[in-house]
């Protein structure tokens, strides 16, 4: 049975640090913007990277202009945010509300102050295809592509935060993921000053095809989304 197209985007909104109401603004903005099936925002993109910031329940009301959006659009939007349970974690959201879809199996040694690691990989089906989830180190980890991909995946798809002077690290680790899994690698990394010491971010999301060609490449403002269309 063939399978209709797909497109993604990776995008990097605007971030206000702590306020959900705001950055929840600015995510259903870019779910408009991009009219594409999966939007995948960069890590903890609902709060900034605080490692501090409150849990974000699946079901606050403050998520409604998000899950509105993704409804007029179709979307499937995948967003960042610590949750219950001290996980840094992805959550889904479309016309139907949202859910956990994931929690950061490898932390960052300050992350694990507080957090505790995810138990498995997650692979998700839409229209078909088969999306493999990650957050930020766990792109690092040979073993987390390993048993993600050995699931059956089309796209691997990572949020991510980096500081400016690291961008070129993603691209490595892309690289490496299409080199050995033969896999659609799309990376939202997170654009302008936020938390944890980050006073420049990288930016410069991207996708790359499954030989490890780059598909599309944001650059480094936040504000900024790049899409493109797997058939």
């Amino acid at each position: 049975m063939s399978r209709p197209s797909l497109t993604i985007a990776v995008a990097q909104p605007r971030c206000v640090s702590y306020d959900i109401d705001t950055n929840v603004a600015a995510h259903a903005a870019m779910v408009g913007a991009a009219a594409a099936r999966v939007v995948i925002f960069p890590e903890l993109s609902l709060t900034g990277y605080e490692l501090d910031a409150a849990p974000v329940d699946p079901s606050d009301p403050r998520l409604a202009p998000l899950v509105a959006a993704c409804a007029a659009t179709g979307a499937l939007a995948l967003v960042g945010a610590p949750v219950a349970g001290e996980h840094i974690a992805t959550l889904a959201v479309d016309g139907g509300g949202a859910r956990v879809a994931y929690r950061k199996m490898w932390l960052g040694e300050v992350e694990a102050r507080r957090f505790r690691p995810g138990p498995a990989p997650v692979v998700l089906d839409v229209d078909g295809w088969r999306i493999g989830l990650a957050i930020c180190k766990d792109t690092g980890i040979v073993e987390h592509a390993a048993r993600t991909c050995a699931a059956g995946v089309d796209v691997y798809a990572a949020s991510i935060v980096d500081a400016a002077a690291e961008a070129h690290v993603p691209d490595q680790r892309a690289s490496r993921i299409c080199a050995t899994h033969r896999v659609v690698v799309a990376v939202a990394s997170f654009a302008g000053a936020t938390g944890g010491g980050y006073v420049e971010t990288a930016g410069r999301s991207a996708i790359w095809a499954p030989n490890g060609s780059l598909l599309a490449r944001a650059g480094t403002a936040p504000g900024d989304f790049v899409r493109t269309t797997l058939a």
